[in-house]
């Protein structure tokens, strides 16, 4: 008697470890993928928190501005309310820009567009980690399906699919913008 697993068919264990090849590269597509998903979100959270900041910074230099024009308007301002208009006018000025806090609205419309665009570039890589996921999960069952029907032709699809979903994997990992399918 020979011993357990003699009547396998040698094919069959090369299914199996394509099989198992594409649980792995499916693994990996899924983990990153809610790791770049996670991230998009996190850079969305933090674009719209900068966005809010900047139309606070915008509706008090607004307001300040307002009331030094109506104030200057005043016919006989008296010297105490000159200096009070003139330091309205810096503030205002202070809040459209503040290089040294980062604060002001230039700085703040720059930074929620960074993270805007680093929120893209996540969602771009989190579409192709879909993609590949998609894909390795078509060729694993078609490479099952190999096994049991023995067609080999099935196993050859696997391949090609398993092969595009890596090829998407690290589309999405290296240049998720470079190809633009959604």
């Amino acid at each position: 008697m020979s011993g357990h697993g003699a009547h396998v068919d040698p094919s069959n264990k090369r299914v199996a470890l394509l099989i198992a090849l594409l649980a792995l590269v499916l693994a990996f597509s899924e983990t990153l993928g809610k790791s770049a998903q996670t991230a998009a979100l996190t850079h969305n959270i933090e674009a719209s928190n900068l966005w809010s900041f900047f139309q606070a910074k915008t509706i008090r230099m607004t307001t300040l501005r307002t009331a030094a024009e109506s104030m200057e308007a005043t016919p006989g301002l008296s010297d105490a309310a000159k200096g009070q208009v003139a330091k309205w006018k810096a503030t205002a000025t202070r809040y459209d820009s503040e290089p040294d806090t980062g604060e002001g609205r230039k700085e703040l419309m720059a930074r929620a567009k960074e993270q805007e665009a680093k929120r893209d570039r996540a969602m771009s890589a989190y579409h192709h980690y879909e993609l590949a996921s998609a894909l390795v999960q078509i060729a694993i069952v078609l490479a099952s399906a190999m096994i049991i029907t023995g067609i080999a032709v099935l196993g050859w699809i696997a391949v090609a699919l398993g092969g595009l979903g890596i090829v998407f994997s690290g589309i999405g990992f290296f240049a998720p913008t470079a190809i633009h399918l959604f």
